[in-house]
C-alpha cells in the first residue's frame, strides 16, 4: 500500500482515542506491508525513545528519594504520586514504541491493547487532578491558615490521593472497554472501536461523549480551578503585604505551565478528529495526519521527562536531598 494520508487511521495512533471507523477501510488485508513509516513517524519514535530513557531515570530517582530519603510530608505525597503515575506510563511505553516501529502491527494481544490505552488516560487524569489539588492546597494554606494547621495532615492527603486515583480509573474505563484489535492477514491493529456490535450512529455518539467529557473534566475544570486558586492567592498576598518567598511556588507553576501547554494541542486535535470523521472532512484528516503524532508525543515527553527534572532543580527540598545523597554515595565509594 502506498504511503499516503488516507492509508493512516487516526485510530492507530498511540494516544488519541481514535474513531469507530473500520480498519479495513484503511489497511490492505492482502498486502504484507500495510503501512510505511513517514518522517514524522520517525520523529515520534525519537520522542518516545527519549521519553522512555529520561522518564525512567528521572521518575525512578524522584520516587526513590521521596520514599527513602525524605519525610513523608503533604507536598512530598503530591509529587510522589505525580512521579508514580508517570513511571507507570513509562513502563507501558515500550509497547507503543514497538507498535510504531513495527508499522503499526500490534504484537501484544487484545488485553494489553486495552490496558495500555487505559494507562494513558489514567496518567492524564491523575496528573491534572493532582495539579488542581496542589493549587487548592496552596491557596487554602494562605487563606485559611488556622483550619490548615488543625486539619491539613498527611493522612488527609493520602485520602485525597486515593480518591484521585479512583476517579481517574473510573474516567478511564471507557478506553478499556472500547479499545479493540483488528486482525488482518499479516498484521494486527490496536484501535478504538466505539461501535462494538452496535450501529455507526451509536459509535459516533459514544465518541462525542468521551471527547467532551475528557475535555471538560480532564482539561477545562482543572484549568479553571488552578487559575482561580492562584488568582485568589496573589490577591491575598498583595492585600496583606505578606512577605513570603516565591520559591515554593516555582516548581508548581512550572509543572502547571508544562502540563497545560503540552495537553492543549492534544485536546484540540481530539475535537478536530471527531469533527472530521463525523462530517467526513477529508482535508481536516490530511492535516491531522501530521498534527496528531506531534500532539500525542509532546504530552508524553513533557509529563514524564520534564516534570521530574523540574522537581529536582527547582524544588529546593528535592534538589538538596539529591545532591547530598549523591555526594554521600561518592564519598563511600572513594573510601
Amino acid at each position: 500500500m502506498e504511503n499516503n494520508t488516507t492509508a493512516y487511521p487516526i485510530s492507530g495512533t498511540p494516544l488519541l482515542n481514535g474513531t469507530s471507523t473500520n480498519p479495513t477501510d484503511y489497511y490492505d488485508d492482502y498486502n504484507d506491508v500495510h503501512y510505511v513509516l513517514s518522517s514524522i513517524d520517525y520523529f515520534v519514535l525519537v520522542m518516545y525513545s527519549l521519553t522512555f530513557l529520561l522518564g525512567t531515570l528521572g521518575n525512578s530517582l524522584i520516587i526513590w528519594f521521596a520514599i527513602f530519603r525524605m519525610k513523608m510530608t503533604i507536598n512530598v505525597i503530591w509529587f510522589l504520586n505525580l512521579s508514580i503515575v508517570d513511571f507507570i506510563f513509562i513502563l507501558f511505553l515500550p509497547l507503543r514504541l514497538i507498535y510504531l516501529a513495527n508499522n503499526f502491527n500490534w504484537l501484544f494481544g487484545h488485553f494489553m491493547c486495552k490496558l495500555s490505552s487505559m494507562v494513558v488516560f489514567i496518567n492524564l487524569y491523575v496528573s491534572v487532578f493532582l495539579l488542581a489539588i496542589i493549587s487548592m492546597d496552596r491557596c487554602a494554606s494562605v487563606i485559611f491558615p488556622v483550619w490548615c494547621r488543625n486539619h491539613r495532615t498527611p493522612r488527609l492527603a493520602l485520602i485525597v490521593v486515593m480518591t484521585v486515583w479512583i476517579l481517574a480509573i473510573l474516567f478511564s474505563i471507557p478506553y478499556f472497554i472500547f479499545r479493540d484489535t483488528f486482525e488482518g492477514k499479516s498484521f494486527v491493529v490496536c484501535y478504538t472501536n466505539f461501535e462494538l456490535e452496535d450501529s455507526e450512529d451509536i459509535g459516533i455518539y459514544r465518541h462525542r461523549v468521551t471527547v467532551i467529557i475528557r475535555f471538560i473534566v480532564g482539561f477545562c475544570i482543572p484549568f479553571i480551578i488552578i487559575v482561580m486558586c492562584y488568582s485568589l492567592l496573589a490577591v491575598r498576598i498583595r492585600r496583606k503585604n505578606m512577605a513570603t518567598s516565591s520559591k515554593p511556588f516555582k516548581v508548581i507553576i512550572a509543572v502547571i505551565i508544562a502540563l497545560f501547554i503540552c495537553w492543549a494541542p492534544f485536546h484540540i486535535f481530539a475535537i478536530l478528529e471527531f469533527h472530521s470523521f463525523a462530517h467526513d472532512d477529508y482535508f481536516v484528516l490530511r492535516g491531522l495526519r501530521f498534527g496528531v503524532p506531534i500532539a500525542t508525543s509532546l504530552p508524553a515527553f513533557m509529563n514524564s521527562c520534564v516534570n521530574p527534572f523540574l522537581y529536582v532543580f527547582i524544588g529546593r527540598d528535592f534538589r538538596d536531598k539529591f545532591w547530598k545523597s549523591f555526594q554521600n554515595i561518592l564519598e563511600k565509594s572513594f573510601s
